[in-house]
């Protein structure tokens, strides 16, 4: 692992893993089921057990199919993430700490299923009515990563563009 590339998407899918985990062990050792502890007008702690993808998507999908499904998906997630740190420069930082973080999300995602057959959430954002649904620091990591990588791409297109619109001198 000389690569630097390698070495930091190591360290930074390791630290998220292990925070996910620790946060877990937390919550599930601590609280009770359902249980919510009131953090913030707008945030609170909730111990929530969730078998399906992202935002609950499907869990109504019956478990034979679900656990089959999710742990395909996050098998060609992975391919295609360590694919594209593999054709990643290693001066582009933020985007092998975006996969990096992204990969270690999946991780701690994917050893919960392994484990429990669904995921562990319990942060929980609220206001008056409205609430987003349950998740934790693994889809925390995942959705800051996926974030920056769509934002570096978008800034990709444009240094891009703008260098193939500019006359050659």
């Amino acid at each position: 692992m000389r690569d630097s590339r390698w070495r930091m998407a190591v360290l930074v899918a390791l630290f998220v893993f292990v925070l996910d985990r620790a946060t877990k062990v937390l919550v599930e050792r601590t609280m009770t089921l359902e249980q919510t502890i009131d953090v913030l007008p707008f945030f609170a702690l909730t111990y929530v057990r969730n078998p399906g993808a992202a935002f609950g998507l499907f869990r109504n999908l019956p478990e034979p199919l679900r656990l089959p499904l999710l742990l395909g998906v996050t098998a060609v997630a992975f391919v295609v993430l360590l694919a594209y740190l593999r054709e990643t420069p290693p001066e582009r930082r933020w985007i092998v700490v975006a996969l990096g973080g992204v990969l270690g999300g999946a991780l701690g995602n994917l050893y919960c299923r392994v484990r429990y057959g669904e995921v562990i959430d319990f942060f929980h954002l609220h206001w008056r009515g409205w609430s987003w649904p349950m998740f934790n620091v693994a889809d925390s990591a995942i959705t800051v990563g996926v974030i920056a990588l769509l934002v570096s791409s978008f800034v990709d297109a444009r240094r891009t563009a703008r260098s193939t619109s500019e006359p050659a001198r």
